[in-house]
């Protein structure tokens, strides 16, 4: 395992980081605590650093786990800790929920104690809630910073208008700024290149990719069949219905994909999860990609995905077949379009290099830059 500083921060976490929503089985798709374990030691095992949760996971039972295993392995100061808050567990409590001040304070004192510890390495806002002014938000964080409860932090799921705002408060202040935007990423699910993927390597946010395989799309178990539908069983087909964006994966454009992800994984002799997860950790922006799994054996799986370069041509291959069209404003940035600005003269990027804002020779300005293989 190699690792990479996070964003413009000095926290070095694995390419490959611990997913531990399916800790604990009370969603009825996770694992047991002695599967969790067996994936906490091996992931331990094979040099990863990096481990994901969130209060509401699986009922609080995941950070409960995850704290109990990193203390029985005497790793806490190895450990980088992640875990996330916003949703409600209090029915009829609407301050129980959300990303005000209020809940913030309220949910951090909660995590902490389910994880056994006194600091979070990564205090990360699971959801916008479409209220909070992003200057309560930093402020907090920064609050939690300068009390030692936390050390970096970090957004998901809120749009980039209110990442960009939320960085500008921070540097503009000189609270805390944003080390990560944890958002979902995938060949299904590419919605990020459009704005968060140069926001994070401009403004020092490592993107955290989670979900890289689609819910378990891109693992092979799901396959295109006839009028009964897809075949296959997993979280895809348990989860069908339930409203969850993140779970309606089942649809003609990603069959497309999952079949060309076949033919490249064929060609290179590798799993289909380990070639879209290799994918997605090559992409411009990604730090670090979550993978979580309910069986030691998908989790092996996916440790192999750092062993391998994908050829050009096929990796090529891969980003044409699940490219998307380009939508309002982005159909207007192409090269046709762009020509009529610069009247037909060729106006590239700068060259890697011409910004210099670290020290160190090959360390340049974008997330990812410095591949420290300790």
């Amino acid at each position: 395992m190699n690792y990479y500083t996070l964003g413009d921060s000095g926290l070095r976490v694995s390419r490959l980081a611990l997913g531990t929503m399916t800790f604990g089985d009370d969603w009825g798709w996770g694992a047991d605590e002695s599967t969790s374990r067996a994936l906490f030691d091996r992931y331990v095992e094979a040099g990863g650093n990096f481990f994901d949760s969130a209060d509401l996971y699986t009922n609080g039972r995941s950070e409960e786990m995850l704290g109990a295993f990193i203390r029985d392995a005497g790793i806490r100061d190895q450990a980088v800790i992640a875990t996330k808050f916003s949703y409600n567990a209090e029915p009829g409590n609407p301050n129980a929920g959300g990303n005000g001040r209020k809940n913030i304070l309220r949910a951090v004192e909660g995590s902490l104690q389910r994880l056994g510890t006194d600091y979070i390495d990564l205090y990360i806002l699971h959801s916008w809630d479409r209220f909070t002014p992003a200057e309560e938000v930093m402020r907090t964080f920064d609050d939690l910073v300068r009390a030692g409860k936390v050390r970096h932090v970090g957004l998901s799921n809120v749009p980039a208008w209110y990442a960009a705002e939320a960085q500008a408060i921070a540097r503009f202040r000189g609270y805390e700024p944003v080390s990560t935007l944890q958002l979902e990423y995938s060949l299904a699910e590419r919605g990020i290149e459009n704005e968060f993927v140069d926001l994070a390597t401009q403004r020092g946010a490592g993107i955290m990719a989670w979900s890289p395989l689609a819910s378990g799309l891109l693992s092979g178990k799901y396959r295109s069949s006839d009028a009964s539908g897809p075949s296959g069983e997993g979280r895809l087909i348990t989860t069908a219905g339930s409203g969850n964006p993140a779970f309606e994966k089942l649809n003609e454009r990603n069959f497309r994909i999952v079949a060309a992800l076949e033919s490249v994984a064929r060609q290179l002799g590798r799993s289909m999860a380990q070639v879209a997860l290799n994918w997605v950790i090559n992409r411009p922006g990604i730090a670090s990609a979550l993978v979580g799994a309910t069986k030691l054996s998908q989790l092996e799986d996916n440790l192999g995905a750092l062993e391998f370069q994908i050829p050009e041509e096929l990796f090529q291959e891969l980003t044409v077949a699940s490219a998307g069209e380009a939508t309002y404003p982005y159909s207007f940035f192409g090269p046709e379009l762009q020509g009529m600005i610069t009247g037909g003269a060729t106006v590239g990027d700068k060259p890697g290099g011409y910004y210099t804002s670290h020290l160190f020779e090959g360390a340049g300005a974008g997330v990812g830059a410095s591949d420290d293989n300790d």
